[in-house]
C-alpha cells in the first residue's frame, strides 16, 4: 500500500525535480493530485515475475514496440497521476513530457504507453485494480493493463475495446498481449 509522505500540495515540477535528484537507492514516490505518496517495495517474487514478463514480451512483440522497466515514470495528466508501473510498452513514436528548470531539463516521464503491466502484491492489489486502472484507462493510447498475480499463476489482460472487461488465463493456458501470445506457464516457470 502506498502512504502519503506530505499533505501539502505539491506542483508537478516541484515532485519531479526531487523524484529526477534523488539517489538510485532512494525509495520512489507517486504523486497524485498534487500529494506525494511513498511506493512500497517489491518482494523478491514480485521482481522474478516483473523480469519474467519483461523478457516474454521483450522478445515476443514486433520490434516497433518498446518495453520499459519501473524505472520509467509515466504521467497521466488527466488523472493528475505521475507513477511507476512495473513495466510499460509503447508501440510507435514515444510521446513524453519533459521537465525543466532554469532551461535544464530534469527528464521525462512517458505519457503513451499501449500497455500497463502490474504485479500484484497483498500490500498494493486493491490500489492496482481500483484507482491505479481509473487512471490508466484515461489514457487514450493505453490498449491494455495486464495484471499478474504473486499468489497464483494467472494473468488478467483488460481490454479497451472490450469496454475494458478481463479475459483471465491460468496455468496452462495462454494469454494474448497485442497479438503477441504468452504462455502463462512460461512466466510462472522456476
Amino acid at each position: 500500500m502506498v502512504q502519503a509522505a506530505a499533505t501539502a500540495y505539491v506542483p508537478f515540477e516541484d515532485y519531479f525535480a526531487v523524484e529526477a535528484t534523488a539517489p538510485a537507492e532512494a525509495a520512489r514516490r507517486e504523486w497524485y493530485a498534487g500529494v506525494v505518496y511513498a511506493m512500497s517495495r517489491g518482494t523478491p517474487e514480485h521482481g522474478r515475475l516483473t523480469s519474467r514478463m519483461t523478457i516474454t514480451l521483450g522478445t515476443a512483440l514486433p520490434a516497433r514496440c518498446q518495453v520499459y522497466s519501473s524505472d520509467t515514470m509515466l504521467f497521466i495528466a488527466q488523472a493528475e497521476l505521475a507513477t511507476y508501473a512495473d513495466l510499460s510498452i509503447v508501440c510507435g513514436e514515444l510521446t513524453t513530457v519533459t521537465v525543466r528548470t532554469h532551461g535544464k531539463s530534469l527528464g521525462q516521464a512517458v505519457t503513451n504507453p499501449s500497455v500497463i503491466v502490474e504485479v500484484l502484491s497483498e500490500s498494493t492489489e486493491r490500489y492496482d485494480r481500483d484507482r491505479k486502472f481509473t487512471a490508466y484507462t484515461q489514457l487514450a493510447s493505453l490498449a491494455e493493463h495486464v495484471l499478474v498475480s504473486q499468489d497464483a499463476p494467472q494473468i488478467v489482460v483488460f481490454r479497451r475495446d472490450a469496454g475494458w472487461a478481463g479475459t483471465v488465463a491460468t496455468a496452462g493456458m495462454a494469454v494474448t498481449i497485442l497479438g503477441a501470445s504468452i504462455a502463462v506457464d512460461a512466466i510462472y516457470a522456476r
